[in-house]
């Protein structure tokens, strides 16, 4: 008669036959935890004090090294403005292949424009601007409705005109300015073609 196995009873995931279970990934929330609260200009100790919990509780949270139960959690959002849901939906991402962003004009002549963020985001507006020999934005100067206008040539060269300056930008320039300011643009170049990106917050 055989002695008993030292080892006790054989674990069912390691009998043959048995699939073994699928781990699953660790949900991550730290991170996001830790941007609500920046956003809100909260420190940790604010946070630790109005939600009843420890700052070091806090810290191991936003380091994804606590276990928190759904009352702390809660708690936490609710603190610094976060839908506890938000925590775990994925993120948003949105791909624009080359060439298939869609057209849009702002009523510039000799352009192709493509916008490369989504229609949705209100946040950012993100458009790709290839210029034919002279091409240009108008004759006449024109405003947006973003608080931010931020242009950066790729290739060739981009003349921004404002009310009282005109500044050329050669590839690799970029140039930042209120876009309430009454502006146009143009190709410094006749023959050449040029390449520019522009970025508008929010989106106008």
């Amino acid at each position: 008669m055989s002695a008993p196995d030292a080892g006790g009873p054989t674990p069912a995931d390691d009998l043959p036959g048995t699939p073994a279970r699928a781990e699953r990934a660790p949900v991550r929330i730290g991170a996001r935890l830790r941007a609500a609260r920046l956003s809100q200009k909260m420190t940790m100790e604010q946070v630790a004090a109005a939600s009843g919990l420890t700052k070091g509780f806090i810290s191991r949270l936003e380091r994804d090294s606590a276990s928190p139960s759904v009352a702390s959690l809660v708690a936490v959002c609710e603190v610094i403005g976060l839908r506890v849901g938000a925590l775990f939906d994925p993120p948003e991402t949105a791909v624009v292949r080359a060439g298939a962003g869609k057209r849009i004009n702002f009523g510039a002549s000799g352009a192709v424009e493509r916008l490369l963020s989504p229609g949705t985001q209100q946040q950012i507006e993100v458009i790709h601007t290839v210029l034919e020999g002279a091409g240009h934005g108008g004759d006449e100067l024109y405003t947006l409705d973003c608080d931010t206008e931020f242009v950066y040539v790729v290739g060739g060269s981009l003349e921004i005109v404002l009310e009282d300056q005109q500044v050329t930008l050669a590839a690799g320039d970029a140039m930042t300015f209120p876009g309430r300011t009454p502006h146009t643009w143009r190709n410094t170049s006749a023959t050449e073609p040029a390449e520019v990106l522009w970025v508008m917050s929010p989106a106008p």
